[in-house]
């Protein structure tokens, strides 16, 4: 059988970069400018001196954003294009934002959005930005009704630094090793391989969770199969449960088609999550909230959760992949 390349097929650092005007053509205002300055004295009118600084000012500004254009046109990731990047895109989306994250949970979230540009350009970007659209969609699901059941998440699913920190832990961390090289070429695509399975996991469990108790007819313990309240912590529903699986396919579809995993690796991802979210289901329904693992609360369950689905996909992808690809 053809071997089939680990390479992705589109290296987000070769993307074309973005086409904006061309803000470095000089001034028209600039010899101006000088010549008034220099060549004006003090009998010059109030008015016209303000309006000299005016276009001082203008052309002060432009040459701000022409450095910022050049910075989100670099091809190669760096980490003022990074920051850059992150800066505008979080202004422009901030509407967006505040529906899903608070203060802080917004500063955590840049943090995380520099890094993934960093590490994996527009195209790892563009995966976190659709994993956090689909997450928050899910959570505003029924808010009311869910809200009434006690069953909600707090604040109206507006999301803290904690809850961010434990929902991308992993990725930062296969961002991070991908950033330095750590291992080589050789451990790249492992590493851009666990950050879309680590996002394809959380992006599955939080659907499967905000969906199953929005819609869940029964919910069965993980552990016993015994039918529980919804919203108890190692349930599951049929209908969570599918809604998850078509949430983490949608998203390695998106990492497959960004170029930053193969089509063979997108299916790996959605089997790795759907083992993580079963073993954090199991792990939710033995050991949160029991005496003596009163540290394992969400954040930390949420660790585990996306730690195992970079993991397994990482496995899987080593013993089972390049095996049946040979």
């Amino acid at each position: 059988m053809a071997s089939i390349s680990s390479t992705p097929l589109l290296n987000s650092t070769s993307l074309s970069p973005l086409r904006f005007p061309n803000f470095s053509s000089p001034s028209p205002f600039a010899g101006s400018c000088r010549f008034s300055h220099r060549n004006l004295g003090p009998s010059l009118s109030p008015a016209v001196n303000r309006s000299g600084g005016a276009i001082m000012a203008a052309a002060s500004m432009q040459g701000v954003v022409t450095e910022a254009m050049s910075l989100i046109q670099t091809a190669s990731p760096t980490w003022k294009s990074a920051v850059a990047n992150n800066v505008l895109i979080f202004v422009l989306g901030s509407p967006l934002l505040v529906t899903g994250l608070s203060a802080s949970g917004i500063a955590a979230a840049f943090l995380l959005g520099t890094l993934t540009w960093r590490a994996y350009g527009s195209a790892g970007f563009l995966l976190v930005a659709a994993y956090f659209v689909l997450g928050t969609a899910a959570t505003k699901v029924k808010m009311s009704e869910k809200e009434a059941q006690g069953v909600a998440e707090k604040k109206k699913g507006r999301r803290g630094p904690r809850s961010v920190i434990g929902s991308s832990a992993a990725g930062c961390v296969c961002a991070v090793l991908s950033i330095y090289q750590v291992g080589g070429s050789a451990f790249s695509q492992l590493f851009r391989l666990g950050f879309v399975s680590s996002f394809c996991t959380k992006v599955s469990d939080t659907v499967s969770s905000e969906i199953g108790k929005a819609f869940g007819k029964t919910t069965y313990l993980a552990t016993t199969f015994k039918i529980v309240p919804r919203g108890t912590e190692g349930a599951m529903s049929v209908e969570g449960t599918l809604a998850g699986l078509l949430a983490s396919f949608f998203l390695a579809s998106v990492g497959c088609f960004l170029g930053q995993i193969t089509p063979p690796e997108a299916a790996v991802c959605v089997l790795a999550s759907q083992i993580a979210n079963l073993g954090e289901s199991i792990i939710g329904a033995s050991f949160q909230d029991k005496e003596g693992f009163k540290w394992l609360n969400n954040d930390v369950v949420n660790v585990i959760n996306i730690s195992l689905g970079s993991i397994v996909a990482i496995l899987m992808q080593q013993f089972i992949l390049q095996n049946w690809v040979k």
